[in-house]
């Protein structure tokens, strides 16, 4: 097939650029791929990051042509007619917020109104997990205009199914980032992040408030004295990141937990992870968490709370724990019982033999066989 993958790509930043990064990869392998991406992803005013450009190591791919504009229906227009133009078989569009519903609409309904292209969504979610007017209507918009859906969880799966009933959809689970590299050893990682303490907790990725890292920053005051642990909260806050160092200084944390407020460049990821002993995941709302694949790929077990597809991906007792969402204690009781002799080392193995559930090459053959190619 002839794909073009339109979305967030290099040289933007970001989770969903790495993950059309590998899927390109992966259906390069055995199909003609090309990826369009953003020349404006997001207005600025409405981008509570830093920048929305990589800012680390350059990757190897190549940069990938800037040309939707996310607020202009003219170039949607412009940018419909092109793959219009071009006839691919498949225009994939990875969707995980409503605000690209009436670009991504708009593009694949004058693309495949040249009667030979077909449009595939993957959806990260059906509906955000903070909740906006016109959400519902800007996804059946896009969602009319697409032929194909891939959903990567359960709660997403049942969205999908009550926004858009009778869609031609699979499950593939959201498969590895093993774009980071490997682990290296704890010991080295920890040197390099200047960490002393044995018992490393990580909580990564951009912070919200559906995430729970102020249920978690409570877990980490419920421990007992006699466990004491360095928490690292690594990653921009696109909430009050004010709030969050306050909560730390009013519970007395300041020695136990680490703020790295900014976007890690891909070379440093491996060294917060090879630095950790456990991934710990408090969200209160959640479809599923790329986050989770990223520990995988690291080998590292999870701490979750059982809100929409991490129970899924998290495996109670054997890759990590699953606890109940909005309950400090419980977290600390996971907390404890992951530091219990022995209890590492058995679920670091299930990891091992769980991860390998998770590869790109089932996505792929979910993408063909939906497609019938």
């Amino acid at each position: 097939m002839n794909i073009t993958i339109v979305g967030t790509a290099y040289p933007l930043r970001g989770g969903i650029a790495h993950y059309n990064a590998l899927l390109a990869e992966a259906l390069g392998k055995r199909h003609s791929v090309n990826t369009v991406t953003f020349k404006r992803q997001y207005p600025s005013l409405l981008f509570p990051g830093k920048t929305q450009q990589e800012t680390g190591d350059v990757p190897s791919t190549p940069p990938a042509p800037e040309l939707v504009d996310s607020v202009n229906p003219f170039n949607w227009i412009s940018v419909g007619k092109k793959l219009k133009h071009e006839r691919p078989d498949l225009v994939i569009f990875k969707y995980w917020m409503p605000f690209f519903g009436p670009c991504f609409g708009t593009i694949a309904r004058v693309a495949r109104s040249n009667g030979h292209t077909r449009v595939l969504y993957i959806c990260d979610n059906v509906l955000p997990h903070e909740h906006r007017p016109g959400d519902r209507a800007f996804t059946r918009y896009a969602f009319r205009a697409g032929d194909y859906f891939i959903v990567q969880s359960a709660a997403v799966e049942h969205d999908l199914k009550i926004l858009h009933p009778g869609a031609a959809y699979r499950f593939a689970a959201h498969p590895i980032y093993n774009n980071f590299g490997t682990s290296i050893d704890k010991g080295a990682a920890r040197s390099i992040l200047g960490i002393s303490e044995d018992r490393v907790l990580l909580f990564f990725g951009y912070v919200r408030r559906y995430k729970g890292l102020h249920v978690l920053l409570d877990a980490i005051n419920a421990l007992p004295a006699s466990l004491p642990v360095r928490l690292l909260v690594v990653g921009e806050f696109y909430d009050d990141e004010a709030a969050y160092r306050a909560r730390v200084e009013a519970l007395g944390l300041s020695s136990r937990v680490t703020i790295v407020s900014d976007y890690i460049p891909n070379a440093k990821v491996r060294d917060y992870f090879s630095a950790a002993d456990v991934v710990v995941l408090p969200y209160i709302s959640a479809t599923q968490s790329g986050i989770a694949q990223i520990a995988y790929n690291f080998d590292k077990p999870i701490i979750a709370t059982d809100v929409g597809g991490l129970a899924e991906t998290v495996k109670d007792g054997m890759t990590g724990f699953v606890v109940p969402p909005e309950n400090p204690d419980a977290i600390a009781d996971a907390i404890r019982r992951f530091y219990e002799p022995g209890t590492e080392a058995r679920l670091v193995k299930g990891v091992q033999r769980e991860k390998l559930k998770y590869s790109w090459d089932t996505l792929v053959d979910a993408i063909e066989q939906l497609a019938g190619k």
